[in-house]
């Protein structure tokens, strides 16, 4: 998927749209992502001016709108429907992401009841893992 194809399935824009392009996705199954870091993301002048890092804040945004992706690519009329995240479990940040990162988030479907689904994710950089969680979502109307 294309940044303009993502702009179909999420309401996000800049600053907040957080992913670059869409490389794998399995219906009901599994999405892979990327999130080019760069030195000019709106967040570095504060976070921090002499140490550049990714909020771990926004890397979970960013897992969840993946996560967004995989719920809306099975929903039909998905263009009046919203995604809410309900719940986040089992965070972990185990290294920080910095301007040259390539993020790669891959999440799984775990199950999915209705418009309610729980997922895993992890978010990885040159094969390491930086981040994980578990989370639940619902589709909603606009």
């Amino acid at each position: 998927m294309t940044i303009e194809e993502i702009k179909q399935f999420l309401p996000h824009r800049y600053p907040f749209l957080l992913i670059d392009r869409v490389t794998e996705f399995e219906k009901d199954k599994r999405v892979v992502a990327i999130k080019n870091v760069t030195v000019n993301e709106p967040f570095f002048p504060g976070h921090f001016p002499h140490f550049h890092v990714m909020p771990g804040v926004l890397i979970i945004e960013a897992m969840a709108q993946v996560g967004g992706i995989l719920l809306m690519g099975q929903i039909e009329g998905y263009e009046s429907k919203v995604v809410y995240f309900m719940s986040l479990d089992n965070v972990k940040f185990r290294r920080p992401v910095k301007p040259g990162d390539q993020l790669r988030f891959e999440l799984d479907m775990l199950q999915i009841r209705g418009m309610v689904c729980k997922m895993r994710g992890v978010a990885k950089v040159d094969g390491d893992v930086v981040c994980e969680a578990d989370m639940a979502a619902m589709v909603r109307d606009k």
